[in-house]
């Protein structure tokens, strides 16, 4: 392949700091495939049919019923996580919320667009028993009260959530969710998370394409 200018350039600004990045980042979880913890949950179109998590890089959220209460995690969670992945392929934050919170809803979301570009924010209403429904397949150990939690999920383009299981913080080293209040664990857990599963599906398409090339020098 001829090394053009614009290669140059387009390695330098996306490709090489992905690679610095898991090169001088600590820790096994880095070098490695992303674990799921838990295959084939529920997917999010249950609750809204325009919705998928096939073939996205989600990040999901419950509002709960006390969205005021609460509101300071997704604001850590738009400032440390979704301003760095907005400009990322098939990146969304999914955000649940129950039925006769869409007053609260349109409020917090004034006050987030205030800063922010929402094109990736996406607000999901849905009754008690999808929503309960959807958080019971995920299999994780907090409960959700209120229909909120403190933690955000990821999910892949498999509907598969993803986490870690050696979490050094986590009681049997699983970690299923991020906690959203911990400025530290959005940027050291979840950004960093999200960066592995990134590289994860560069380096399959990487493959794949050698692969495609190698097949065809053979003539196959």
């Amino acid at each position: 392949m001829k090394l053009t200018k614009k290669r140059v350039v387009l390695f330098l600004l996306f490709i090489f700091p992905l690679i610095c990045f898991l090169i001088l980042s600590t820790g096994k979880n880095n070098f490695t495939k992303l674990p799921i913890v838990t295959k084939n949950i529920v997917d999010i179109s249950t609750i809204d049919p325009t919705k998928t998590f096939k073939g996205n890089i989600s990040i999901v959220c419950f509002l709960g019923n006390n969205i005021d209460e609460n509101r300071g995690g997704f604001f850590n969670l738009n400032e440390k996580i979704y301003k760095n992945f907005i400009k990322y392929n098939k990146f969304q934050i999914l955000a649940i919320y129950p039925d006769g919170k869409e007053e609260e809803v349109q409020k917090i979301k004034k006050e987030i667009s205030a800063f922010t570009d929402m094109v990736k924010w996406n607000f999901i209403k849905g009754s008690k028993k999808n929503i309960k429904a959807l958080y019971t397949s995920f299999k994780a150990k907090d409960s959700l009260k209120n229909l909120y939690t403190s933690k955000v999920y990821l999910v892949d383009k498999n509907g598969d959530l993803r986490g870690r299981v050696n979490d050094a913080d986590s009681k049997d080293g699983k970690l299923f969710g991020y906690n959203m209040n911990s400025v530290s664990v959005l940027n050291g857990k979840l950004k960093d998370d999200v960066l592995v599963l990134y590289y994860e599906y560069y380096a399959s398409f990487k493959d794949k394409n050698k692969n495609k090339a190698d097949r065809k020098e053979v003539g196959l």
